[in-house]
């Protein structure tokens, strides 16, 4: 879904500058490079990294002169490079792990170039009972009533946020909210072991119906992440 959601925002754009901080195995930056782009890819994981080495060599020369991949993290990006230094940022799944998100993304849009796009990818602090509801686990439902807090699938400690806070830091940053969409509306609550359709149109049928509640009110309201694009 974040990768149509990416073409839809980057339409008209050809050969752009990228940064994806926490690229981790590379899923959107070897896409926007086979697109056409330029890509940095930066993730402290020095495995998950690897992995995207691995697949990087794997791609054509041309694709392969696109991407550089550096291990770090976002906070070190001030020092590596300088203001509109880039025409899209990407920061998908990472402002969740930082207590909070506001220096970060201040440190981002100080990259982007003029009319460059900032691609946010967070949780949703307004969806956080509905995955712990599904499972039975009412203690937790009612407590992601009160707090931006939470653990994810994988035990991890993390934070949510809400989409009226993300555009007022978004307007102080003076990177204004574009659009902003919805992420796993219908299929967040599926187990982690579930097969996935092996009927093609079926698949389809799923990732259309994602695709449309991911643009469309109230649905997107109650996604599990949100993806959410702004502009310099």
């Amino acid at each position: 879904m974040v990768a149509r959601q990416l073409v839809e925002q980057l339409t008209g754009r050809t050969a752009q500058r990228v940064l994806d901080i926490g690229c981790g195995q590379g899923t959107q930056a070897l896409r926007l490079a086979r697109a056409g782009h330029y890509v940095t890819g930066i993730d402290s994981d020095p495995v998950a990294l690897g992995t995207a080495q691995e697949t990087l060599a794997g791609e054509p020369a041309e694709v392969r002169e696109r991407v550089q991949l550096l291990i770090g993290d976002g906070h070190q990006c001030g020092r590596w490079f300088g203001a509109r230094s880039f025409d899209v940022v990407l920061c998908h799944g990472v402002l969740m792990y930082l207590p909070d998100p506001d220096p970060m993304i201040a440190s981002l849009a100080r990259l982007l170039a003029p009319a460059g796009l900032l691609s946010l990818v967070v949780r949703n602090r307004d969806a956080l009972a509905l995955r712990p509801a599904a499972a039975g686990d009412w203690r937790a439902a009612l407590d992601a009533f009160e707090s931006d807090r939470y653990y994810n699938r994988v035990g991890l400690a993390a934070r949510a946020d809400r989409i009226g806070d993300l555009a007022v830091t978004l307007s102080e940053v003076s990177v204004p909210l574009r659009h902003w969409y919805g992420v796993r509306v219908f299929t967040d609550s599926a187990p982690d072991d579930a097969a996935p359709p092996v009927d093609g149109r079926q698949l389809a049928q799923l990732l259309e119906a994602e695709e449309r509640a991911g643009r469309t009110d109230p649905y997107r309201q109650v996604a599990a992440l949100l993806h959410v694009v702004g502009m310099k």
